[in-house]
């Protein structure tokens, strides 16, 4: 049985396409909905019009060419309404978790006993610089998946006994992506927000970062360079002479992981953000991108282990991109400029053996 209010919605939705398409037929797929139709005459973007008005009835909808007719499948959804949105506890318990884990990592960082009365607060400066940079992260996603009317949630921040206090934040999201236009737009906004902060996080850090002399003996971890970090560090600490090298504060060692998050997540692999710019860009081609660069990291896992582990989880994961609900519409150039600027972040970025 359909509900008298969801045939309404189909029927107002065939009417907006009666003054530019013939209607052929309306026919029931469970609990979806198909129409058939064609355009009366040649529509610049008929793929988008249709999907505009199916998002104005509440519809998700996927198109598929049947000939010279179109096939539209339209599924129902039912936006929240406000009076029932209610505090999101779960992502206030999962961010204040975060805040105490990534303060615990920073006064350790810092040289002091966080369980020793308010020393805790020692990790704050760490704690600010690592969430920023994974708020504004995430929220770049958030607000580009509102704006262009993707159904997605609050950030899910995961406090974890890592180095860093964090396994970093998800986003989940519960409507598909209509085109590649507003696929590039949700992925490239997250890692431009974050690399941004990154960049303040590092110059402040480094600002109050120590030269100190190169000892080898001397236990700790080595952190490797990539391009950006190599530019800022010259900028900020100026030429560091032989024998020496920078011994990093908590604040610019979160830059550090901000340079490495951004890369690992750009990469053109998947869900990755760089496997919703690659699809974006490249369609179908970008399977085969994804396979390379899945080749390319077990090539560099003799030089870093790490890399393995980073190519079982994206094997386990899939390289795949599934498609969005219309791939037909063109990129604009300035969306092509979006994923070129995405990629020469990866680039400048990218840390052959980030640690040694």
């Amino acid at each position: 049985m359909v509900d008298k209010e969801t045939a309404n919605r189909v029927k107002s939705f065939c009417r907006s396409l009666s003054e530019f398409f013939e209607l052929k037929g309306i026919f029931r797929d469970e609990s979806d909905f198909l129409v058939k139709c064609r355009p009366f005459f040649s529509l610049v973007e008929p793929r988008e019009f249709i999907s505009q008005k199916a998002e104005a009835h509440d519809f998700t909808v996927k198109i598929e060419d049947a000939g010279e007719d179109l096939i539209v499948t339209l599924r129902s959804y039912h936006p929240v309404a406000k009076s029932q949105k209610k505090i999101p506890w779960l992502n206030v318990i999962l961010f204040v978790a975060t805040v105490i884990s990534t303060m615990l990592v920073g006064a350790m960082m810092e040289g002091y006993n966080p369980l020793n009365g308010l020393d805790i607060l020692k990790g704050g400066s760490f704690s600010v610089a690592i969430l920023g940079i994974l708020l504004c992260h995430e929220f770049g996603h958030y607000v580009v998946s509102r704006k262009n009317k993707v159904k997605v949630s609050l950030p899910y921040f995961i406090p974890a006994p890592t180095i860093i206090g964090t396994m970093g934040a998800v986003i989940k999201s519960s409507s598909p992506f209509r085109n590649r236009r507003q696929l590039l737009e949700v992925g490239v906004a997250g890692p431009i927000a974050g690399f941004v902060v990154t960049i303040i996080v590092i110059i402040i850090g480094l600002g109050n970062s120590e030269v100190v002399p190169a000892v080898e003996e001397q236990m700790g971890i080595y952190l490797g360079d990539s391009l950006l970090f190599k530019f800022l560090t010259w900028l900020v600490v100026g030429n560091i002479a032989e024998g020496h090298t920078v011994y990093l504060n908590s604040v610019a060692f979160a830059g550090w992981v901000g340079l490495f998050v951004t890369m690992l997540n750009l990469l053109p692999i998947g869900q990755l953000d760089g496997g919703h710019i690659g699809y974006a860009l490249f369609g179908k081609a970008q399977q085969l991108i994804a396979k390379l660069i899945w080749v390319g990291l077990i090539v560099l896992g003799f030089f870093w282990p790490g890399w393995f582990v980073w190519a079982l989880l994206i094997l386990l994961l899939k390289t795949t991109h599934p498609p969005t609900l219309n791939d037909t519409t063109p990129l604009t150039k300035t969306h092509f400029a979006l994923g070129i600027i995405s990629y020469i972040i990866f680039i400048i970025c990218f840390i052959p053996v980030p640690f040694s």
